[in-house]
């Protein structure tokens, strides 16, 4: 595992603009980066694909965990919304059957990738890591690989799935050029799948008592991916009507309700409770002095995105911070409550750059890898996408 300097292709822009990837830059600054790559060996990707696989095992005897004990306050999630997550739980594998997932890993090429978070409900930087740097990689590496099957199993995903005969909507904030691209993407694979598509912006859904809910256009939504996080969902005025929607299966949602078993931070103290010492685990609890002094530890919201409110800091005798944090992010996070995970080094890339390695999940298997680089220690969404191949 090592990280290439590169230039870039001298048409990079309109290479990607061809493709339909019109956010690469904010602000001026690219956020797909090729001026960089990360080099793997055949073996280094068997070992990420293994543990990827093997972590999102542990995560689904988590869940189940929690719906046979009813640990609903372990995750931070309100006792109301049970019934909902556990009739979903229940139609996992069929009309509630999972489709993507992100595991961010820390890993450096040498001992076991270990679990940073989770990205089980709404992960982004999908589209850059399908057909974006696939494309780079035939441009600049041909006949060399990339740990990348993510469209073909993401349609073959979508085409198997009979609940979608009837057509798929899908919705995102709007205006919002990052998670517009994505849903844009994902419609463009479910109509190599075959399904008809509707694009509908998230405040744009409507509900009648006739037709149930419906899109811009009153026409009924039996299907729908929302790159929306279900915590947020459910506190809409329209969530309990979802929620009862979903439970009854009269609305088929992507991701399903029970992903919010996995997506929040909630996830990893619990991990570490219920297979300790694992090793591609880190340390994590509810309860920051439960780490000896002079640990270093990351506090993270339960329910926290883009590295918004996270921190880090070396502990004192008492189990406080000893002092400034090392690092600390603002955002709007956190009155649901913290977790705190032992920190671990990232991949360096560059002076104070460090590296996040992503491993997509399609149907619980791992099919691609991103990614990210950021100034600093902590993973936000300034932070650039770089492209890897393997030999």
């Amino acid at each position: 595992m090592r990280r290439l300097t590169l230039a870039p292709r001298p048409d990079w822009q309109a290479r990607l603009e061809a493709l339909g990837f019109d956010f690469h830059s904010g602000g001026g600054v690219p956020y797909w980066d090729e001026t960089a790559a990360w080099e793997f060996t055949t073996a280094e990707i068997d070992r990420l694909d293994d543990a990827a696989v093997e972590l999102h095992r542990l995560c689904l005897e988590a869940a189940a965990h929690v719906v046979a004990h009813g640990r609903w306050d372990a995750l931070g999630i309100p006792a109301h919304w049970a019934p909902l997550l556990r009739a979903s739980w229940e139609r996992r594998e069929g009309t509630d059957r999972a489709l993507y997932g992100r595991l961010d890993l820390a890993w450096n090429g040498s001992g076991e990738p270990k679990l940073l978070e989770y990205n089980a409900d709404t992960p982004t930087s999908l589209f850059e890591a399908s057909v974006v740097q696939w494309q780079w990689l035939e441009d600049r590496f041909p006949g060399t690989d990339q740990f990348n099957g993510l469209h073909e199993a993401l349609r073959d995903a979508l085409a198997a799935r009979p609940e979608l005969a009837r057509g798929l909507h899908l919705s995102c904030i709007v205006p919002h050029q990052e998670d517009e691209g994505t849903v844009r993407y994902l419609e463009g694979v479910a109509l190599d799948a075959g399904r008809a598509t509707k694009f509908v912006p998230i405040d744009q859904i409507g509900f009648n008592d006739r037709l149930g809910f419906v899109d811009q256009h009153d026409e009924p939504v039996h299907a729908l991916f929302k790159l929306y996080p279900w915590e947020w969902l459910l506190r809409e005025p329209f969530g309990a009507a979802m929620a009862e929607a979903v439970a009854a299966g009269r609305l088929t949602v992507i991701e399903p309700a029970w992903k919010l078993l996995l997506s929040g931070k909630g996830l990893l103290p619990l991990l570490w409770e219920l297979f300790p010492g694992h090793p591609n685990l880190l340390p994590a609890y509810r309860e920051r002095t439960r780490f000896p002094a002079g640990s270093t530890v990351v506090a993270k919201p339960l329910f926290g995105r883009e590295g918004a409110n996270v921190s880090i800091a070396r502990l004192g005798p008492d189990g406080r911070p000893d002092g400034a944090p090392l690092v600390s992010m603002a955002g709007p996070y956190g009155e649901e409550g913290w977790i705190y995970q032992e920190f671990t080094t990232l991949p360096e890339a560059g002076p104070g750059r460090h590296a996040v390695l992503g491993v997509w999940l399609v149907d619980g298997a791992a099919k691609g890898m991103g990614i990210r680089e950021d100034d600093g220690l902590v993973t936000r969404d300034s932070a650039r996408f770089v492209p890897h191949l393997f030999r």
